[in-house]
């Protein structure tokens, strides 16, 4: 039969993004702990979904390694992995230095000027031990090279790694709030400005191949 050019998107399939995102936040904030069981039914109760979303948001955790699946079907959050975390910071900072090495000619003041708003931002958070507001902070820094790419399959690669790193940060923010990344931000910036192309894409994997290395190394 002819595939109907009008239809909507089916809203099934923003369920179950919806349900993974959720779940996978509350893995990265520690609201569900390292070891902690999962339990579909207790999970779909929470978000007032059926299981089947729940299972397959669990599958995709797994495929993340951020969820475990025991012998006898037992499924928990993920313990820390400190070989994962260096294995994540590894594709996070080749990652972003390709965004930067793409983006880089396109970037204009305007996009300096958002940048710098979120390093100001970045260093209000940290002084404060704001954890929530630092890492939105420095997602909104990284995003103006992600979005200025013009590749988004990068971001897309980048999520898995990314949930990896951030949950680190979360579990031991007491050290991650002493870094240097909003001093860091400022040398990339300054490469930007200055037309520093290599400089500014080095920086930038240099800064996360550093990043969540507190506590776990």
């Amino acid at each position: 039969m002819p595939i109907p050019t009008n239809a909507p998107v089916p809203q099934r399939r923003l369920l179950r993004d919806d349900v993974y995102r959720s779940i996978r936040d509350a893995i990265v904030r520690g609201q569900l702990a390292p070891g902690e069981q999962l339990r579909d039914q207790e999970l779909g109760a929470w978000l007032q979904v059926s299981r089947t979303p729940v299972r397959e948001a669990l599958q995709r955790l797994a495929q993340a390694g951020l969820v475990v699946a025991e012998p006898g079907r037992v499924t928990r959050v993920a313990p820390e992995n400190p070989d994962a975390v260096v294995n994540a910071r590894q594709i996070a900072a080749q990652l972003h230095a390709l965004a930067m090495s793409l983006a880089f000619p396109r970037l204009n003041e305007d996009d300096v000027a958002e940048m710098e708003a979120a390093n100001d931002r970045l260093a209000t958070a940290l002084s404060g031990s704001d954890i929530d507001a630092a890492i939105a902070a420095d997602d909104a820094f990284h995003e103006v090279a992600l979005s200025r790419s013009g590749n988004p399959l990068i971001p897309d690669h980048l999520e898995v790694v990314t949930a990896t790193l951030r949950r680190t940060e979360y579990l031991h923010f007491d050290s991650v709030k002493g870094s240097a990344s909003p001093e860091q931000h400022v040398e990339i910036i300054t490469a930007v400005r200055t037309g520093d192309f290599d400089r500014a894409v080095e920086l930038t994997r240099e800064n996360w191949s550093t990043l969540a290395g507190h506590g776990t190394d």
